[in-house]
């Protein structure tokens, strides 16, 4: 812990690098709560959700939903890394390659292992329903990526115009939902919502680079985007129809999720004011320093210390941050294969195989998450060279 606190440039931000991994905690903790693949009737897996069954338990996703956050720390890091890449004199295309390296990458090997996995289901008679199941949910992280990648391939001319595109990105999402309410959600109202996708995206990813630039330096600021964005979903919620859980649910006749609703992007911009209001206490508590420490010579930082609770904060932060894409990408195989491998070996448990239809699913499902923690630690272990293999730069 020491070592890696004294390995930190005091110049590095640990704020942003907190706030993307407790990004990544909230997505894996979300999914592993919220996707339950039930053993059906005639022997196949199907996946289900807890707040189909329970709504009440939509408050939940307003703290294990934080994708905007994630957007709108991608967009200052994604700014900070071209400006720095003009300043090296490395063009366009070499330092997007370099972003785009980093990110699929470890997706390469993620396909890789699944097609074989699906090869071997497939060869062994195993039904279409359980395929599609663990194929959605293996993937689903993937469509993360692909608008990531794009809105980050447009970094450039997002460092130009960040705060119109901002409001321009906004508005389109606004005008589309005022003509899926007035002409339902039906025929091309449906495909022209698609825009939401890179539109709803965009909207944190810029207000990011005007992070990047100081443009959200003032209190105010962030305390007006906390508190419009979580009283525009207020209204949009209690008084628009739009569901009070920020993800999907099977079965519901809207989602916020798929894509980005108006009440998704409001509370994207909540979050990202809550995020900007959250950095002061996070330096403090990761000890981010002020200026550089001296070290003696031939004195070993912390040799005689003990780690404090910040310094352990920031080294699991940092950690995390080193193979984000890791976990990221391999969250779900964790959960799948503790599903599917006690399923082949006739073991059914409650809260893992079993309909998520009573809070006691719930509270069982709590006592799962260290078992889908071990088995990530194994994916970790076999690919976490990838990511960091992608993130040196070619010679």
């Amino acid at each position: 812990m020491l070592r890696i606190d004294a390995a930190t440039p005091y110049s590095r931000d640990r704020a942003v690098d907190t706030l993307r991994a407790l990004s990544i905690l909230g997505v894996v903790l979300g999914h592993w709560l919220v996707s339950a693949v039930v053993l059906r009737a005639g022997g196949h897996l199907g996946g289900d959700s807890p707040l189909r069954h329970m709504p009440g338990l939509a408050p939940v996703t307003w703290l294990l939903q934080p994708l905007a956050v994630f957007f709108f720390v991608g967009g200052r890091v994604g700014s900070q890394s071209y400006a720095s890449a003009m300043v090296r004199h490395i063009g366009y295309r070499a330092w997007l390659a370099q972003r785009l390296r980093q990110l699929f990458r470890p997706v390469a090997a993620l396909l890789a292992v699944w097609s074989l996995v699906l090869l071997g289901l497939a060869a062994a008679g195993v039904a279409y329903e359980t395929i599609r199941t663990l194929v959605q949910l293996a993937v689903s992280p993937l469509w993360f990526l692909c608008v990531y990648a794009v809105i980050t391939a447009a970094t450039p001319l997002i460092r130009r115009y960040a705060g119109r595109l901002a409001v321009a990105a906004f508005m389109v999402v606004a005008a589309l939902d005022l003509v899926r309410g007035l002409a339902g959600d039906t025929g091309w109202v449906g495909m022209t919502r698609s825009l939401n996708v890179p539109a709803g995206w965009l909207v944190p990813y810029a207000l990011g680079v005007l992070w990047a630039a100081d443009g959200l330096t003032r209190r105010r600021y962030a305390v007006g985007m906390l508190v419009g964005g979580t009283a525009a979903v207020a209204v949009l919620v209690l008084w628009c129809d739009y569901p009070a859980s920020m993800v999907g649910v099977p079965g519901a006749a809207l989602s916020n999720l798929s894509p980005p609703s108006l009440a998704a992007v409001c509370f994207g911009v909540a979050q990202c004011g809550l995020g900007l209001l959250l950095c002061g206490p996070i330096r403090r508590l990761a000890g981010q320093p002020t200026e550089p420490i001296p070290v003696l010579p031939h004195s070993r930082p912390g040799a005689s210390a003990r780690a404090t609770a910040g310094q352990f904060c920031w080294a699991a932060a940092a950690l995390l941050n080193l193979s984000a894409m890791t976990v990221f990408l391999w969250h779900q195989t964790a959960l799948l294969a503790t599903t599917v491998v006690s399923a082949g070996f006739g073991q059914h448990f409650f809260a893992l195989h079993t309909a998520p239809d009573n809070p006691l699913w719930v509270w069982c499902r709590l006592a799962w998450l260290p078992v889908f923690a071990g088995v990530l630690a194994v994916c970790w272990v076999a690919f976490r060279d990838l990511e960091w293999a992608s993130r040196r730069p070619r010679r």
